[in-house]
């Protein structure tokens, strides 16, 4: 209304006009309430609905609250105690069903809903059943398999946390750790629920997964609990998506999956590593019990202790059975072999002249085998082995060249007179240079031969008994002859001892003892030949 002109000039305002009077009286919320609930009861008093069932709540009574849903719209149902039983089919989450009842509302909170009489199966729900076929599409790609899954550290120093910051949850996860074993904890904050939840869990996955292994501001997690708490369907169907179900399947730290309560199962506990049932036994999954651990080492040290103090033990027992077979004294113990010891050195100087004497024999025995004759016959039978191979090669090799010759005039008919040359001279040089070697080859082998016969002469000569050696002496009888034994020599008896330098003259006494009778070898009379027999 535009202003009058008394007020357009500064003067008194004009007076507003009454509203006008209503004869209707207003009605109570409750009175609407209860009106709106007659007529929907009137106008809805049958219906036939089709929908997935989803936030069913048993309540304590009886009853049972529920939610009926499509893609667009969605509508809460209750059936009463006594319509339970006689259902054709319980309700379930996700289960679609077809039910009949009556719209009615409910004044208190100013909605409405379905009292449902009877209840049929559908189908399975649109989202279960989309569900279903992504995880039939994970499981054929093998990322649900248990050998891809990585263990969990016994030990971790350092636990990462995706969840709410300011849930529940992040304090029982907190609270458990502190009482279990203390550690760092590195919560990353997310919404878990609605539709950012999915692409912020992911981020906080992929996050965790870059950070440095050492030396990075943040310490990287050794293992990485994703919690929720409990919830409808779709309060928890963020954590179905498809891309954080890959992205917690590519991650490199092992991961523990705690969405919702023991019930409840997600995409992602089936990419998980480990599922826990519910957040506070996530983080008994993911840390050990300190005073536990503390018990096991006390434990073992007690053992360790004494399993030492009984192999000690044993070893004193046996050390004390073994002493009692030991004499008083240690000079007992060295007695007998200082006894034995001392009769060994006594024999020790006859052992050793008695072998210097064996050996003596033998050497005398094996000298009159050697004379000068046996390494003349052996020296002439190498030299006439040797001419035999020269008389072999000389003419073997004339043939050869004779045969060479003839090769060389026959080529040398065919080809060219220079090049004919260059081969008869090149064959020429090899002919005289096998030629060298052979002469060469022939005295060395030669001299190699008379080297051998020089040493056995000196060797030969060595062993001469008719040379005498210094300090000893040959004796022979008054014909010349060497006496080779003591039986041989009479008492009375002159012989000659012959040395190195001369001989000298003496006569055996047979002091030492009765004189010896001469040993002569046994004269072996042949047998006579026998007869001839007669051939008749």
């Amino acid at each position: 209304m535009p202003p009058s002109d008394d007020y357009a000039f500064g003067g008194p305002a004009a007076a507003a006009p009454e509203p006008a009077r209503r004869n209707d009286q207003p009605l109570s919320i409750s009175e609407l309430s209860f009106a709106l609930k007659r007529t929907l009861e009137d106008r809805f008093d049958h219906v036939r609905l089709r929908g997935e069932v989803s936030k069913v709540n048993r309540h304590g009574s009886g009853h049972v609250y529920l939610t009926l849903k499509d893609d667009k719209a969605c509508i809460d149902g209750v059936i009463w105690k006594g319509q339970v039983r006689g259902l054709a089919a319980q309700p379930e989450m996700g289960l679609e069903v077809i039910v009949t009842g009556k719209i009615t509302s409910y004044p208190a909170r100013s909605s409405y809903q379905i009292v449902i009489e009877t209840m049929e199966v559908a189908g399975a729900g649109a989202l279960l059943a989309q569900l279903e076929r992504l995880k039939a599409r994970l499981a054929d790609e093998g990322l649900f398999e248990a050998k891809r899954k990585r263990a969990i550290p016994r030990f971790p120093a350092v636990v990462g946390v995706i969840t709410s910051p300011t849930g529940a949850v992040i304090r029982d996860i907190l609270h458990r750790l502190a009482e279990r074993w203390p550690c760092r904890v590195v919560v990353w904050p997310v919404v878990v629920q609605g539709e950012p939840a999915a692409g912020q869990v992911a981020a906080a996955v992929r996050g965790f997964d870059a950070l440095p292994a050492t030396g990075g501001p943040i310490p990287r997690p050794d293992v990485v609990i994703v919690a929720r708490g409990g919830g409808s369907v779709e309060d928890l169907w963020p954590f179905n998506d498809e891309a954080l179900a890959r992205t917690v399947a590519a991650a490199s730290i092992p991961i523990i999956s705690a969405v919702g309560h023991e019930t409840d199962t997600t995409l992602i506990d089936f990419v998980s590593d480990r599922r826990a049932p519910t957040p506070t036994g996530a983080a008994e999954m993911a840390t050990p019990v300190l005073a536990e651990l503390a018990a096991g080492l006390a434990e073992l040290d007690r053992r360790l202790i004494g399993a030492g103090g009984r192999l000690v033990e044993d070893r004193r027992t046996r050390l004390r059975s073994v002493a009692r077979g030991l004499p008083p004294r240690a000079q007992d113990l060295l007695a007998l072999p200082s006894q034995r010891l001392d009769h060994a050195a006594s024999r020790l100087g006859a052992a050793l002249n008695a072998n210097v004497a064996a050996h003596e024999r033998r050497f005398a025995g094996a000298g009159p085998r050697l004379n000068r004759a046996l390494l003349d016959r052996a020296l002439e039978r190498k030299g006439e082995r040797l001419e035999a191979v020269a008389a072999r090669l000389r003419p073997a090799l004339t043939a050869r060249a004779a045969r060479d010759e003839r090769r060389l005039l026959t080529v040398t008919a065919k080809l060219s007179p220079e090049p004919l040359r260059r081969r008869l001279d090149q064959r020429a040089a090899r002919l005289e240079a096998v030629a060298l070697r052979l002469d060469a080859a022939l005295p060395r082998r030669f001299e190699k031969a008379e080297d051998r016969l020089m040493g056995l002469a000196r060797a030969l000569a060595s062993l001469d008994p008719k040379r005498p050696r210094h300090g000893f002496a040959r004796v022979e009888d008054s014909e010349g002859r060497m006496v080779a034994s003591a039986g041989a020599l009479a008492p009375g008896q002159a012989v000659s001892l012959v040395f190195d330098d001369g001989r000298r003259g003496a006569v055996i006494d047979g002091a030492d003892g009765a004189p010896a009778t001469p040993r002569t070898r046994p004269k072996i009379e042949k047998a006579p030949p026998p007869e001839q027999g007669k051939l008749f």
